[in-house]
């Protein structure tokens, strides 16, 4: 622990020595403001802002306290930024360097964790890809991130070897793959071939600790790559850069109330625009990371009592999960927790039950482009004499920008106009501030549609109440969200047109008890099919797309079509509605 401390004196010495140097310390760039004169850029006033630094403080500051629990693991701060560091070191003299990008398909897990600061310390930005999607969508998103590396969890190796194969038939450029192995929950059976010769645990041994950090030398430099639900042939991916991961964190850190030493249970996927980027915010306040593989009630009970959780977070099927949990599986809670949630609009019976439960629930809203939470439900103290129904509904609007983000409306898509604060009339919801995404990679249209008119369009539909809080009414271009993830319904029914039954598909949400909505097929077949079920649609695309994306639900029907031909998926999704929420099903894959 000592050795940290030293390191980060000697580097502050460094910085005290240019301080004789005056022509060494001064940029070319002078700063003219008004009638002021001698004002400067200079090391001494402007260093670029990276969430690398709150590793390197909690080191010293809170070296000494628990940084990461994960079963019988646990690690200090002083020792996770050791860790970090020669684990930055051996991705260096792996050759990973600025610009550089290295994959990661791992659950919330140490390793994991640790990826989010030894990445970009070595210079790289770091892609989190979601451990849900099949080996074809990984491959897809391995070629067009062009990593280098890609760290894998046992649990899921076969997928990305069977995604670097398909890779293998169109690209030379393949990644190289480091073995995640998780002592605590290894299974034996995966065959991993002689090939795979890296180990995570073997380059943090292997890595130098004396090793010289390569922070950015601009502070719009990339340091992440999250990919949103884009189509196989056209997937988005999201950069983020050093300032905005900086500006996130701690707004983040501010709107959940995340204080000094707290105690944060990882039930966000941090593959999830970096855990919200609680990661980097965590580590600003020398807190406890509860790092969990699975999600499950009786799960998150225990952690609670046993580590004492102050917060923790999740999309609205988290809170379902909790608020039906068995008897048996709750417990009391040892004190406040403070539960952030988001992903998709919390029915308001979730928040009041939760509440009920004793937890104290913080909504946020945002996108993978805004880097995840971007507005809060900022709560006023004259909203606690309402009725319970009442202070859920309000809880339930996705509010007011927070504090890294600059501007939040709702404006009509064509003129940028401001929609009136009437709570009925609907626009589309914008952004603008350091917090929103510097582009989509390798994909200049999108990016420039994105930023029309100096506003990121988040393609989403709301109001604007007369107190300035926004609420999301619909989504736009059709998005189920479900579980927290968004789910395209044109590729769900482009893999549905591919049955030799199909005439016709159009794909909507339905409600569900469990995961908020989940996809609804309305289908038209062909004359002479009429033998084909409902079973035989949903296990066709369970066979074609990852579990979470197949219909839960198929309706053997003619659609509904306007005089041109097109579908009016606003009547089906009124049917679906009508047909009630589904219930809880044990058939989908976490």
């Amino acid at each position: 622990m000592l050795r940290v401390a030293s390191k980060l004196s000697t580097k502050i010495k460094a910085h005290m020595s240019c301080l004789n140097n005056y022509s060494h310390l001064i940029s070319s760039k002078t700063i003219g403001v008004a009638n002021i004169h001698g004002l400067v850029s200079c090391r001494a006033n402007y260093v670029p802002l990276s969430p690398i630094s709150f590793l390197e403080r909690s080191a010293v500051v809170y070296r000494h306290t628990t940084s990461i629990i994960y079963g019988s693991e646990k690690y200090t701060w002083g020792q996770s930024y050791e860790r970090c560091t020669k684990l930055a070191s051996s991705l260096f003299q792996l050759g990973i360097s600025y610009g550089d990008v290295v994959a990661a398909l791992i659950p919330n897990i140490p390793a994991m964790y640790e990826l989010h600061f030894a990445v970009p310390m070595a210079g790289g930005i770091l892609c989190t890809l979601n451990i849900r999607h099949d080996s074809t969508m990984i491959s897809v998103l391995l070629k067009h991130s062009g990593s280098k590396l890609i760290f894998v969890d046992t649990q899921f190796f076969d997928v990305a070897y069977k995604a670097i194969d398909i890779m293998s038939k169109t690209t030379s450029k393949l990644p190289q793959i480091v073995l995640v192995v998780d002592k605590q929950s290894i299974d034996l059976k995966y065959q991993i071939p002689s090939s795979v010769t890296l180990q995570y645990e073997v380059l943090v041994q292997n890595g130098k600790s004396d090793f010289e950090i390569r922070r950015p030398k601009d502070e719009l430099q990339p340091i992440s790559l999250n990919y949103t639900s884009g189509t196989t042939s056209r997937p988005k991916g999201v950069v983020y850069n050093h300032r905005g991961a900086y500006l996130n964190s701690l707004a983040t850190v501010m709107l959940h109330e995340v204080g000094p030493m707290a105690v944060y249970l990882w039930t966000v996927p941090m593959f999830h625009c970096n855990g919200w980027c609680l990661i980097w915010g965590v580590a600003a306040q020398g807190g406890t990371n509860v790092c969990v593989r699975n999600v499950t009630a009786d799960g998150i009970f225990r952690k609670i009592v046993e580590h004492r959780v102050t917060h923790m977070g999740g999309a609205p099927t988290v809170l379902n999960m909790i608020i039906n949990a068995r008897d048996d599986e709750k417990k009391r809670l040892p004190g406040k927790v403070s539960v952030m949630t988001g992903g998709s609009p919390p029915p308001p019976k979730v928040l009041s039950k939760m509440e009920d439960m004793g937890f104290a629930v913080i909504h946020i809203y945002g996108l993978t482009e805004t880097y995840g939470p971007a507005t809060l439900c900022a709560w006023k103290p004259e909203w606690d004499a309402l009725p319970p129904n009442e202070r859920a509904k309000i809880k339930a609007r996705q509010g007011v920008n927070h504090i890294g983000m600059e501007e939040v409306d709702v404006k009509h898509p064509v003129t940028l106009e401001s929609v009136p604060s009437d709570g009925k009339t609907i626009g589309e919801v914008m952004f603008r501030g350091n917090t929103v995404m510097s582009g989509y990679m390798n994909d200049t249209k999108a990016t420039e549609d994105a930023f029309r008119g100096g506003w990121f369009h988040s393609g989403d539909l709301g109001v604007k109440h007369s107190d300035g809080y926004i609420e999301v009414k619909d989504r736009a271009k059709d998005i189920i969200i479900s579980g927290g993830e968004n789910i395209c319904s044109i590729e769900v029914e482009s893999v549905i047109f591919t049955h030799p039954a199909v005439l016709d598909v159009a794909v909507v949400g339905r409600p569900d008890d469990h995961w908020g909505e989940t996809p609804c097929a309305f289908i038209e077949l062909k004359d002479g099919h009429d033998d084909v079920t409902s079973v035989d649609m949903i296990e066709f695309c369970k066979d074609r797309l990852p579990h979470y994306m197949a219909p839960r639900t198929v309706v053997f029907q003619g659609l509904p079509k306007t005089s041109t031909g097109k579908t009016q998926k606003f009547i089906l999704r009124e049917k679906a509605k009508a047909m009630g929420s589904l219930t809880r099903s044990n058939d989908r894959k976490e």
